[in-house]
């Protein structure tokens, strides 16, 4: 039964398939953070003058701006591929663990630490809707 559940994200689990209903939940869920993670990730590859403002706020210089965006887009990728999309997860919760410890160490409004830990949250809920694997790992 293990074996099927990985082999088959979408497998029956103690009994039961996703519902419909919860795969769309969860594909739509994931779709709209992963176009607002490209969105930024690209965003910090062409540093437009509202990134590069963001960025020095939070005590980061200019030179940095590029591999964190780059981070971002490759963690996302391994998110959108199914196979992957377990480990893509793991390495968005760390990107957004850093973003939450940069907002809090520039001592910036509790919105913007819980706007980033709610993406990460997001990011696991959607993928829980679509993915058998992680509702088997997580119950």
């Amino acid at each position: 039964m293990a074996a099927e559940a990985f082999a088959n994200p979408n497998a029956a689990q103690n009994g039961r398939a996703i519902s419909n209903a919860q795969l769309w939940t969860g594909r739509i869920l994931s779709a709209l953070l992963v176009l607002f993670l490209l969105m930024d990730g690209t965003m910090k590859l062409f540093k437009p003058a509202s990134v590069l403002q963001a960025t020095a706020q939070l005590g980061y210089a200019e030179r940095d701006i590029v591999p964190i965006g780059m981070t971002l887009l490759v963690c996302t990728l391994l998110y959108i591929l199914p196979r992957t999309a377990i480990f893509g997860a793991i390495l968005l919760t760390g990107y957004f663990g850093g973003a939450i410890a940069s907002q809090v160490r520039a001592a910036n409004p509790t919105f913007n630490v819980i706007f980033a830990a709610l993406f990460a949250c997001l990011l696991w809920l959607g993928l829980w809707l679509r993915d058998g694997r992680v509702r088997k790992l997580l119950v």
